[in-house]
């Protein structure tokens, strides 16, 4: 009896092999799946990481229309120009010179001084400045919104000052400056845009490059007639968790790789944010990457032409980044589409990850991201074993 037992043991790691070298073949002579496995997830982190390399934007060009023309409108637009946020390229005569720099993309901001400005802060009234900016891009409106709110503070200083008339030093501090701050940005001490988009990109890569590999192998097999491929070794019941395993150790085998490269490696060279224990996340990883592989195989009975799956997915990717929570508050996505993000790895991936890397949280502060990648492993993984006993009794032969 316990040889039979040792003997049956010994036939399944063999066969598991057997599936595992199969596979690894089939993944290394397609050069397709090759680019996916491999050559995409080495070049896209490079690529989006080196065009969010600045982290901020920088001197965002502003136009003045300035109807008072006074001492103080020349000193608040030089201020203004002083920043490193904002870059004053041209006074113009009125607010229709003005758009018609916006609609050459000669400028991306407006600022307008009213005639009575200067009176205004002379009879010891609100002076008010008009600030319009080109909205395409929700960076450009920051930068001139933070530029002019602090110029306007340092401005109120001063004329705080200037009507102190024989005031100390120590009172004119107080006078101006009641209460002191820090300001400090936590997780992300850049402001940063890459520091807070690019780790939840990579996790999102990992799962959108490993499902469409799986589901393009499963196309290429089915173009190629090789349905051999698709249940390689046993015929019965019992065989199809040799198949899945020995499969799903290739693609761990891949992507174990991958995955230190993409959150370690591309981290460290482009000094994004790493407060994670290099433990946590290995720890974190290993049910990710199961939960990803159990999708793609689940799924992947469905596409029976490789370039179904470069569509279907590839179509997708911005949809899962938008329902993850990561681009727009989790809070403020509408229920439904909050329920169908919990059907993909990447909704409990992303934040998961974010937490250990950018926050430094531990395995026990993930929990809810834990038990909903491990409610997904073994949903698909008994769809995936249903997917493969039919191929066993309808592909092979």
């Amino acid at each position: 009896m316990i040889k039979r037992f040792f003997k049956q043991i010994k036939e399944g790691l063999s066969d598991l092999l057997v599936v595992w070298r199969d596979e690894f073949s089939l993944i290394i002579h397609d050069n397709a799946i090759l680019m996916l496995f491999i050559v995409a997830p080495l070049i896209y982190p490079v690529i989006y990481s080196l065009i969010y390399n600045n982290e901020v934007a920088r001197e965002a060009k502003m136009v003045v229309v300035d109807y008072c023309n006074s001492p103080e409108t020349r000193e608040f637009r030089r201020m203004c120009d002083a920043s490193p946020d904002v870059e004053v390229v041209g006074v113009c005569a009125n607010m229709e010179e003005a758009k018609e720099a916006l609609r050459r993309r000669e400028a991306f901001g407006i600022m307008v001084f009213p005639r009575e400005f200067s009176s205004a802060l002379a009879h010891k009234r609100h002076a008010y400045v008009q600030l319009y900016s080109d909205m395409s891009s929700l960076l450009y409106y920051k930068c001139f919104l933070l530029t002019a709110t602090e110029v306007s503070l340092e401005m109120n200083k001063e004329i705080q000052v200037r009507d102190m008339s024989g005031a100390t030093a120590r009172e004119e501090e107080v006078s101006t400056t009641p209460i002191t701050y820090d300001d400090v940005a936590f997780f992300n001490p850049k402001s940063g845009f890459a520091s807070f988009l690019i780790p939840g990109f990579l996790m999102l890569l990992i799962q959108q490059t490993l499902i469409i590999g799986i589901c393009a192998l499963s196309g290429s097999i089915y173009d190629k007639k090789m349905y051999h491929a698709l249940a390689p070794i046993m015929r019965n019941r019992r065989g199809s968790f040799r198949i899945i395993f020995g499969k799903a150790l290739c693609y761990m085998m891949f992507y174990g790789v991958m995955s230190v490269y993409l959150l370690w490696v591309i981290p460290s060279v482009f000094n994004l944010p790493r407060m994670g224990d290099p433990l946590n996340i290995i720890a974190f990883m290993l049910p990710y990457l199961t939960a990803c592989i159990f999708f793609g195989m689940s799924i992947s009975v469905f596409v029976k032409e490789k370039e179904t799956a470069y569509i279907l997915v590839a179509f997708t990717s911005l949809i899962f980044l938008f329902i993850s929570g990561l681009s727009w508050p989790g809070c403020a996505v509408p229920w439904y589409w909050k329920s169908i993000s919990y059907l993909f790895p990447s909704t409990f991936g992303l934040q998961g990850f974010v937490k250990i890397n950018s926050m430094g949280a531990t395995l026990p502060d993930l929990r809810l991201e834990c038990i909903g990648l491990m409610v997904q492993i073994c949903v698909y993984f008994v769809l995936t074993t249903l997917v493969y006993r039919h191929r066993v009794k309808t592909e092979t032969v």
